[in-house]
């Protein structure tokens, strides 16, 4: 006998099936884009030299973009670093990079090619210049490099535009008063005291190519300091130079070396960069990868572990990516 649930009963189950999908919507909402097929295709990334930190950041990276989007396939490019990067991007030969801050800001002041285009995905972590010395060297400020051999790092590599700017400050010409070469993390080290007085380098903290060296021997070399007087000198030739900092290299990021003491120092934000055609769900499911995978590379790459959602939207002087956007606002408390 078919019993007819009275109209009460009815109306009830009807609101309890109707609440049910509004929290299955909801859940599959939040779960996005988890809830669709992860995106598929060819993508470029641009890095820096093998040496540096950028390189093997983007290494783990594509590892953890393989295991989130098992069909898209990422090509990983070297470059000089952040100049190249940058114009990598805006130009077409790269879908996403690594860049300083400063370079960032410099290509769009100077109105590059595809400069409009250009939009943030993160900010990532923070380079630290560092300025090294052989341990028995006479040179103890930058003002001392007058006359030496210095590495500046390679033509439109973020050390480049960083160490042009700190000699310039320092009152040095970069092309007269010193005998400068283009050697990066690449050569720089092994090259110190056998025909190189002293180098610059830009990079996350610590970089694989100078904690080789200090492995090696506790006296391999020795940091210059670089006093916040330099750094507010640095600020006064205006530009890009409003994303330099005055802060100190922290006594563990290269412990045998330092022994137990900070580096004065400046230091620069890194940001992800895309162009502002680069598919929107992509971006966001890259974006989500780069958050989600931060203790992962963070284990290896220290400086990754500072990559935090609460800062990651600061991508000054970019305006975020669509994509980007949409993630953030996916997890916004």
């Amino acid at each position: 006998m078919s019993r007819t649930l009275p109209p009460i009963g009815r109306r009830r189950a009807l609101q309890g099936g109707t609440a049910a999908l509004v929290v299955l919507g909801l859940l599959l909402w939040w779960l996005r884009p988890w809830a669709e097929e992860p995106p598929s295709g060819t993508i470029t990334f641009s890095t820096g030299t093998r040496a540096g930190v950028y390189h093997e950041y983007g290494e783990l990276l594509r590892n953890e973009i393989d295991k989130d989007m098992p069909d898209l396939k990422v090509r990983l490019l070297t470059s000089a670093g952040s100049q190249e990067n940058v114009a990598d991007v805006a130009t077409g030969k790269a879908d996403f990079a690594i860049a300083a801050a400063d370079a960032v800001a410099t290509y769009k002041l100077d109105n590059s090619p595809g400069a409009d285009r250009l939009r943030g995905v993160a900010r990532l972590y923070d380079d630290y210049v560092q300025l090294v010395v052989p341990p028995d060297s006479d040179i103890r400020s930058v003002a001392d490099l007058r006359g030496k051999r210095v590495a500046i790092g390679l033509p439109d590599s973020g050390v480049r535009l960083i160490a042009n700017g700190v000699l310039k400050a320092a009152g040095i010409d970069p092309e007269k008063d010193i005998k400068p070469s283009s050697d990066g993390i690449d050569t720089g080290p092994r090259r110190l005291g056998h025909g190189l007085d002293a180098f610059f380098w830009s990079g996350g903290l610590p970089t694989d190519g100078l904690s080789r060296l200090a492995n090696k021997s506790a006296s391999a070399f020795r940091f210059v300091p670089i006093d916040a007087t330099l750094v507010a000198k640095l600020h006064d030739q205006g530009g890009a130079t409003r994303y330099y900092r005055a802060t100190k290299m922290p006594e563990s990021a290269y412990p045998t070396i330092q022994r137990g003491k900070p580096v004065p120092t400046l230091a620069v934000s890194n940001l992800l960069v895309t162009r502002s055609d680069m598919d929107p769900r992509l971006t966001e499911w890259l974006t989500r990868t780069v958050l989600d995978s931060r203790d992962l590379i963070g284990a290896t790459v220290h400086s990754a572990q500072l990559v935090d959602v609460r800062t990651a939207i600061y991508t000054d002087p970019l305006q975020l990516h669509a994509g980007a956007q949409r993630y953030y606002q996916s997890v916004k408390p």
